[in-house]
């Protein structure tokens, strides 16, 4: 028989010889589940080892060693002349508790004592919709690079020539500090393309924007701090900010960008402000100077910081790459953003920091508290930058994501008339195609995911209620095949929007 049972009226149990799980092993478990459940209580004398052994067709000693591990565990006691009893004595009384009640999931969620902050990370997982994580949309998920196009080879081969010149140092690297190659290669790239002001020491790398976006919040957030968020603004941003504890402030943005005058108006002396100058996540609008400089007249006046959050600012395609507002900093305000998965691949978790020389100490040992970065992984991008290939790849992804827009503007002019409005924008990797007024985009986003398009809807980056709904549509990730079949498949869907 493969399987063994007993019914001694103290305690079912079910063996299964074919199990990897040795025996004695199985026995115990059944013993002491047994206990913990109530159907064998506390003062309830079992049977002998040698009973029970015949019962099971088990040896003796299999089952002693069974008792054995029950009595070191202080669940049995035995009585000279009397038996094997559970015991009363210090843990019986909690075994017949836990018999006695039946916890119900309302006790079990009061008994998981998390912390305020782990409370409130927990709750910013409902600001993150199922689209998020499908695995069925395949068509406009924001923030997708075009994976298809990645120089894997090229990749492959820096990362090999590493693995087999490194140095032992590199691999066995304790440092807390960044690889300095990096840092420099980096510093350079930014002061050349992006107009930044930075030494290399002051180039901090990061597993992405997120992870600086946590480190930023724990070094510089106190719980209660009033914080100025762009209304729209990014999620990782909201979250990470509630996370710390913060007071959002939301701050609506127009054509020109954040309104600093409403910022002001709403809460002067706030702590610290998010925005995404170059391009605006989601509405994709630019800052403007006159703004700029408002806003780090603020800052200084205020004795607060600004978050310059330039995720994508490399592919724009009207003009050349706007200047950041890190550059325009004379008194050391902006901390500087930057992140590599998304304009590379999502899987090379690597991001950048730039920030004010006092700050780097702190924000060093702020991030050890998370882990220490991989070294392998920077050297292998310091070469990618130094020679050349990274200035090539973002040559190539801005000429093909101006294309793909393009596709993706004509496709919905085409499957989407009267249902969609959308304009070329200046930049990035998404557009904001409108709804018509008075349509719930979230209605219309559900029923396109649906039909296999993850476009999330406008209103879910939002604190308050947008004026107009809408849908934001990545397409970096999207070649014109897939631009075509996803309009399609959205055309079917929304055709079924109430009008």
């Amino acid at each position: 028989m493969a399987k063994t049972t007993s019914t001694l009226g103290l305690a079912h149990i079910v063996l299964d010889r074919r199990s990897a799980t040795p025996l004695h092993r199985q026995l115990y478990n059944a013993l002491r589940e047994a206990m913990l459940t109530g159907r064998v209580r506390p003062g309830t004398r079992l049977p002998s080892t040698r009973t029970l052994a015949q019962e099971l067709g088990l040896s003796r000693i299999t089952v002693m060693d069974a008792f054995d591990q029950l009595f070191s565990e202080g669940c049995l006691e035995g009585k000279v002349g009397s038996g094997t009893y559970v015991v009363y004595g210090r843990n019986g009384p909690v075994l017949g508790r836990l018999a006695d009640r039946k916890p119900t999931l309302r006790v079990l969620r009061r008994a998981r004592l998390l912390s305020l902050r782990g409370k409130r990370m927990g709750r910013s997982l409902a600001n993150y919709p199922q689209w998020v994580s499908s695995t069925e949309s395949f068509a406009f998920q924001p923030n997708v690079p075009a994976v298809d196009e990645f120089p894997f080879r090229i990749w492959e081969r820096l990362l090999a020539r590493r693995w087999r010149l490194a140095s032992q140092a590199l691999f066995a690297q304790r440092d807390v500090r960044d690889y300095v190659p990096l840092q420099k290669a980096l510093a350079e790239y930014l002061r050349t393309t992006r107009g930044a002001q930075c030494e290399p020491e002051q180039v901090i790398m990061t597993t992405g924007s997120q992870q600086a976006l946590d480190l930023i919040s724990r070094l510089l957030v106190d719980r209660g701090d009033a914080v100025w968020i762009e209304e729209p603004a990014y999620l990782g941003a909201r979250n990470a900010l509630l996370a710390a504890g913060a007071r959002l402030v939301p701050v609506p943005v127009d054509r020109e960008g954040i309104k600093v005058e409403e910022g002001l108006r709403r809460c002067p002396h706030a702590r610290l402000a998010y925005v995404s100058p170059s391009h605006q996540y989601p509405l994709g609008v630019t800052l403007s100077l006159a703004r700029r400089l408002q806003l780090l007249d603020w800052a200084r006046r205020a004795n607060a910081w600004i978050l310059e959050d330039d995720y994508d600012s490399e592919y724009r395609y009207v003009g050349w790459p706007l200047a950041a507002l890190q550059g325009l900093d004379r008194y050391r305000r902006v901390i500087y953003l930057g992140t590599l998965s998304k304009v590379l691949l999502p899987a090379i978790r690597l991001g950048y920091m730039i920030v004010p020389p006092d700050m780097v100490d702190a924000l060093v040992a702020t991030r050890l508290v998370t882990g220490r970065m991989a070294s392998v992984e920077q050297a292998v991008l310091a070469d990618f930058i130094v020679e050349g290939h990274f200035a090539r790849h973002i040559r190539r992804m801005r000429h093909l994501y101006a294309e793909r827009q393009q596709a993706l503007v004509d496709a919905i002019k085409r499957d989407l008339n009267g249902i969609l409005e959308v304009e070329p924008a200046e930049g990035g990797m998404h557009v904001v195609a409108w709804l018509p007024p008075d349509v719930d985009d979230q209605v219309a986003s559900k029923l396109a995911s649906a039909h296999g398009v993850g476009c999330p809807p406008l209103s879910l980056y939002y604190i308050g209620k947008p004026k107009r709904g809408g849908l934001v549509l990545g397409y970096g990730g999207c070649n014109e095949r897939v631009i075509y079949e996803g309009t399609r498949r959205m055309a079917e869907a929304l055709r079924r929007l109430p009008h």
